[in-house]
């Protein structure tokens, strides 16, 4: 089978590409282009990964592209988007484009290709604060940020093409995912990077809220496991480990294991507006071990510690003075 990944230069999407590749798959990646031709974090991939990988550079936001990109494949994992949440408050007109036409744009190119499975990435995050947990599919949605707006409109287009033309579509929705590779934006590599920069005040905004954190190997099986099943053709799966921590338990999980003696302090320009802020993130895992068999392999420790050695090695690649929307 080949398969398109997008957002295949980024963090999930880097790792995703990896395991298909030494899964047998073969893989085309669909890259940002750039004029100084990099491809993310699938630059740091090895000879044996990247020579049974095709680049594809275009811009998610162009049908054009994107069309040509899907030719001659049979598939489509799409994990191309924007994510973090503080610039969405920033830039919303970037998340509607990206997010929501660029997913229409692989819709309509893997409609016209008959591509034969279509996943579609979500997130936790358009359930907003869990009215009930663990959160389940048929948990309400709620944008409570112009991000989750835009992934609630996306997976809603991608609910339309299979009700309306039987695109064989699948929404995977990973809840917080952390590993190597991922940005300095999100709230483990942030805490992370400034202990390992020698930091004894470590900023963060609000400790209270809490989520259930996969580790990006377990987020990355998910997916496969997922297109793996025809069981799954239509239908929304969360991929969760069903526990949870908060914010605050996290950081001193990570200050206990780097630096004893650093201390949390509230940096105010990382809290977010009072009802954006998601409370409560704990997921259901039961539908996607029912339809797939798939159960997380890593546990918190397991997946920090390696999280950890690999920041250790690439700290230089991250900014760690500054705070990254």
């Amino acid at each position: 089978m080949k398969i398109l990944v997008t957002g295949a230069d980024g963090f999930i999407g880097s790792h995703l590409t990896e395991e298909l590749v030494k899964k047998g798959y073969k893989v085309r990646t669909f890259v940002y282009y750039n004029s100084f031709n990099t491809w993310g974090w699938l630059d740091i991939l090895p000879d044996s990964i990247m020579e049974n990988v095709e680049i594809f550079q275009g811009d998610i936001r162009d049908p054009n592209g994107v069309e040509e990109a899907a030719k001659g494949m049979d598939a489509v994992f799409h994990l191309a988007a924007l994510i973090a949440i503080p610039f969405s408050y920033y830039s919303p007109d970037t998340y509607v484009d990206t997010n929501i036409k660029g997913t229409l744009n692989i819709l309509q190119a893997a409609r016209k290709q008959n591509l034969k499975r279509v996943l579609i990435t979500s997130t936790s995050e358009v359930y907003g604060t869990a009215q009930y947990v663990p959160i389940d599919e048929k948990h309400p949605f709620q944008g409570q940020s112009p991000y989750s707006a835009t992934k609630i409109a996306a997976d809603r287009l991608a609910e339309s093409f299979y009700r309306s033309f039987g695109l064989p579509v699948t929404i995977v929705r990973p809840f917080n995912t952390y590993g190597p590779r991922q940005s300095a934006r999100a709230v483990i590599p942030t805490i992370i990077t400034q202990l390992l920069s020698g930091r004894t005040e470590i900023k963060l905004g609000s400790l209270t809220p809490t989520r259930d954190f996969n580790y990006v190997k377990d987020t990355v099986n998910g997916f496969i496991s997922i297109y793996e099943s025809d069981k799954t053709i239509g239908e929304e799966i969360n991929i969760a480990t069903q526990k949870e921590i908060s914010i605050g338990d996290m950081a001193k999980e990570l200050i206990k294991q780097i630096n004893p003696n650093a201390q949390i302090v509230c940096d105010e320009q990382r809290l977010r507006p009072e009802k954006s802020e998601v409370n409560r993130l704990l997921g259901c895992n039961e539908k996607i071990m029912r339809l797939t068999g798939w159960k997380p392999q890593y546990d918190l420790e397991k997946g920090l510690a390696e999280t950890i050695s690999f920041f250790e090695t690439n700290i230089n690649k991250y900014k760690a003075n500054i705070y990254n929307i």
